[in-house]
């Protein structure tokens, strides 16, 4: 099966192709083509994601991304493709800028020999996910090839599958970790969701974000922070600020950092932050949400007689949180899965890996009228 995967979740236009094949139990990936184009230099004059500019920059990027992929992939042919204009006029009728660009490519390639198209359907910002969503729309319209709507959320959990060595026994947790969501999803089976824990406040990602922006760190917070307390990971330490932690001994697997990320800011009102108090602080701050995570993830592992852990989000790209989960696995002989670092962040691999899985659920075609964006789409079964 041969999958051209679309993402446009939030800040990376993404693209790529993939062939998979075999069972669910033991799929194969191989990529044949994968083109992301980050938008951080653009946001990073915001300090955050700007929408517009996010959805702006989908609409431009989009076919140039697309062209690349399938000319690395080999299924770029020149040729003439008959186009009813009328219909594709409708399906982009919203994105003018991208229908020019479509029709300035697509009569002019053949029809790629491609059995699915997945997209992003949610959870990321609606207007982002609207881009990508009618571009596949337009594509499957002009080739006749099925659209698969994916859960971008359901994506970071199966990416470590990518990976053939990488098998799953259930019941099976993840514990999904990124700047939009911090929360445990026990599998019992495949396609069997339950969220059993999830944050009352701030993600974990936006609470590096934030902590970063108030000692004066740049956006994206979480690679700043992290870069900052591996400088203060050599010789001596010792704590000075100790943070709360905030739910760490809870009766449920709930998470909370807005407490901590307030911690943070009474602590440095009279503070002169200089180099060393930014590494200090960043230590303490990254070691205070390693423990947290770490201990909220042995109290759902107990009470759930998990089989496998999987890790996923951008946030697994901290090397701190990679390393310690790394050696509790070790140590309690867990199965832990973990993508790898390409994986971490949104792409479009992952994409293509979750649409396989669900093409092999319903090969039946999925009505485009029911592909619609939601921002805050939850993982469910």
């Amino acid at each position: 099966m041969k999958i051209l995967a679309i993402e446009t979740s939030c800040d990376e236009t993404a693209i790529s192709l993939l062939e998979a094949e075999g069972s669910l139990e033991n799929p194969t990936f191989n990529l044949l083509a994968n083109n992301l184009l980050s938008q951080i230099d653009i946001h990073k004059l915001y300090g955050g994601v700007y929408p517009t500019l996010a959805v702006r920059e989908h609409k431009k990027n989009l076919i140039p991304i697309l062209e690349k992929t399938l000319m690395e992939g080999g299924f770029l042919e020149k040729g003439e493709t008959e186009i009813d204009i009328k219909k594709i006029e409708k399906v982009l009728e919203r994105e003018p800028e991208l229908l020019e660009l479509f029709l300035g490519l697509i009569p002019k390639i053949k029809r790629p020999d491609i059995d699915y198209i997945a997209v992003t359907e949610g959870p990321g910002l609606e207007p982002a996910l609207w881009v990508g969503i009618n571009f596949a729309k337009a594509l499957s319209t002009v080739w006749n090839i099925p659209l698969i709507p994916v859960n971008h959320m359901e994506g970071h959990l199966l990416s470590p599958l990518f990976n053939k060595e990488n098998q799953i026994n259930f019941p099976t947790l993840g514990l999904l970790i990124s700047g939009g969501h911090t929360e445990f999803i026990l599998m019992k089976d495949w396609f069997s969701y339950e969220i059993i824990g999830e944050t009352q406040d701030d993600a974990v990602g936006e609470a590096f974000d934030k902590v970063a922006r108030m000692i004066g760190l740049p956006y994206p917070g979480g690679p700043e922070i992290s870069k900052l307390a591996a400088e203060k990971r050599t010789g001596d330490f010792e704590k000075i600020f100790n943070f709360p932690k905030p739910m760490i001994d809870s009766p449920n697997c709930h998470f909370s950092f807005s407490g901590l990320k307030t911690a943070v800011l009474y602590s440095i009102k009279n503070l002169d932050l200089d180099d060393e108090t930014k590494k200090q602080i960043a230590r303490e701050f990254e070691d205070t949400v390693v423990l947290i995570l770490l201990e909220k993830t042995k109290k759902a592992i107990r009470e759930n007689s998990v089989k496998t852990l999987i890790i996923g989000g951008g946030v697994i790209a901290n090397k701190e949180i990679r390393a310690t989960f790394t050696r509790y696995a070790e140590e309690e002989e867990i199965n832990l899965l973990i993508p790898e670092m390409k994986l971490t962040t949104d792409n479009a691999i992952m994409i293509g890996i979750a649409g396989y899985f669900r093409a092999i659920k319903s090969p039946e075609r999925v009505p485009h009228e029911k592909i619609i964006a939601s921002g805050n789409l939850r993982l469910n079964s």
